[in-house]
């Protein structure tokens, strides 16, 4: 039995100098984004740190594919940070049990009033040193988890290595006119022969990279809107309508997390109150809002905090929403017109699925890749196809790419994007611009938005579910290809497709100010 007065260490100066080792030890700091205040309910981030220690020279070669060099060794410094919380973790256990014997032992003192006096020392300095390291391991857990979030998703085995996205497939034939009178006209000077786009009273109103869309292009727009939903709803998604201002960190959940490249800001952030900035002053602070770039954002929200019935899923929903970048200038001459906008409007289609257990490493991982037969990529290629369905109509040219790693956002494992023919755009990437995007997401977005399902298969064992989201239509770019693709010279019309002409009166032709 261990004497009141005999220390679990050599003895009381040696657990000194040991307690003063191990706060000394160098806990290494490392620049840390941008923190954001979440209220009581946001949901509780939970990435695989497991998978990260075990693994860490792949996610070091996943970053170094995927142009994140300042995370490259993010890996490793977590498997650095977790050996320093382990040596806390001992130190304490060995505190708190010494602890135990002290407290017994003020309780049924054995010796004189000096004896029990020393007991009741040494408790409070065992209190002072146990708090101490507490406090070093809270730090340790907070550093292994921003580190852990800033990872990206690894990459898909589907998904090309490099800076080259593969071409897949091509909708409709390109031809070299498309009635007596093809040319190469811009939307931008299309919009302004026949009244529909006004960039001049927007620069006004709002700034460079705002517009009107007038007569034919409004009416254009709320087409494409009722088309795109139309054929999703045909194929078994729900609609719903989402916000447009979302708590700043639902969007770092979703990925949504500026590289801090050429100065580059991805959403718009809300301004808080004065009365809100004293709040934060005095230690009150309130959760901060954006604007979400796009409606995968609020729709992934749907689900935060949600333990989701296995029957379920997949559960398949499209919401349209206007949508907000802060970078619609940052990338060169191409962003004339309606092509990079700072506001506009899309549809979008977001899916929460089963994860493909079958395709896990046996602890339930799935972030290296998917197979061609898994719940995500069935959905994904499901997501494909309806974009396709929807453009083929349209008569535009496009090319359907599997997108490299270098150009895959944070959340994704894989992206395929479907570009449209622009007959204004072929001295720029071939005349081909970004019309929509499919990404599947693994379990990235579910980890740090707690969206689960029980899995039946795993006797009621609650698993993190997978994401998928995609374009069914943005509506600029869309609306631009349509205009110049559509453009008859001689007539000076831009001829409507047949499969809009409902939403639009029956007008096959948009003219100067109709």
């Amino acid at each position: 039995m261990v004497s009141p007065n005999t220390s679990l260490f050599a003895c009381r100066s040696c657990r000194r100098d040991f307690v003063q080792a191990l706060k000394s030890l160098s806990t290494p700091r490392y620049p840390r984004r941008r923190t954001f205040t979440r209220p009581s309910n946001a949901p509780k981030p939970q990435p695989d740190i497991r998978h990260i220690r075990q693994n860490p020279g792949l996610y070091e070669q996943n970053c170094v594919d995927r142009n994140y060099a300042a995370q490259a060794r993010n890996s490793w410094r977590i498997i650095e940070l977790f050996d320093v919380w382990q040596k806390c973790q001992s130190s304490a256990r060995q505190l708190r049990e010494r602890n135990n014997v002290v407290k017994k032992s003020v309780a049924k003192p054995q010796e004189g009033d000096a004896a029990r006096q020393a007991l009741i020392e040494e408790a409070r300095r065992l209190k002072a040193e146990l708090g101490e390291i507490e406090q070093k391991e809270e730090e340790l857990q907070d550093n292994i988890q921003v580190l852990a979030l800033e990872l990206p998703n690894l990459s898909s085995v589907h998904t090309p290595t490099g800076l080259t996205p593969e071409v897949l497939s091509y909708i409709n034939v390109r031809t070299n006119s498309s009635g007596p009178s093809r040319s190469q006209l811009s939307h931008t000077d299309i919009g302004a022969r026949l009244n529909l786009l006004d960039f001049s009273a927007a620069a006004t109103t709002s700034g460079w990279g705002w517009y009107y869309l007038l007569n034919g292009a409004a009416l254009l727009e709320q087409a494409l809107v009722q088309y795109a939903l139309h054929t999703c709803m045909q194929r078994g998604w729900r609609i719903v309508s989402p916000p447009s201002m979302v708590y700043a960190h639902m969007a770092s959940a979703c990925g949504f997390q500026p590289r801090d490249q050429h100065g580059e800001t991805q959403i718009y952030a809300i301004e808080q109150s004065e009365k809100d900035k004293q709040k934060s002053e005095e230690g009150q602070s309130r959760p901060q809002y954006v604007m979400a770039g796009t409606a995968e954002i609020p729709l992934a929200g749907l689900k935060a905090n949600t333990v989701l019935a296995e029957e379920e899923l997949p559960l398949k929903v499209v919401g349209v929403s206007r949508s907000y970048r802060a970078e619609a200038g940052a990338r060169g001459v191409d962003t004339k017109g309606l092509y990079r906008v700072h506001e506009f409007t899309k549809v979008e289609m977001f899916a929460w699925t089963l994860p493909d257990t079958q395709d896990a490493d046996g602890q339930g991982n799935f972030a290296t890749g998917t197979q061609q037969n898994s719940h995500s990529e069935r959905l994904f290629q499901e997501m494909v196809e309806l974009q396709k369905s929807i453009l083929q109509p349209l008569g535009l040219h496009c090319r359907v790419l599997s997108m490299p790693s270098t150009d895959l956002g944070a959340s994704a494992t894989r992206k395929i994007d479907i570009e449209a023919f622009f007959p204004s755009r072929i001295e720029k990437d071939d005349g081909y611009g970004e019309v929509t995007s499919a990404s599947i997401c693994t379990d990235y977005q579910s980890r740090r938005l707690n969206t689960r399902m029980k899995s039946k298969a795993q006797g009621g064992k609650l698993e993190y579910v997978h994401t998928l989201n995609g374009t069914a239509m943005a509506i600029p770019r869309v609306l631009a290809a349509i205009l110049e693709n559509g453009w008859d010279e001689e007539k000076q019309e831009v001829r409507v497709p047949e499969v809009l002409r409902k939403w639009m009166g029956g007008m096959d032709a948009i003219r100067k100010d109709t």
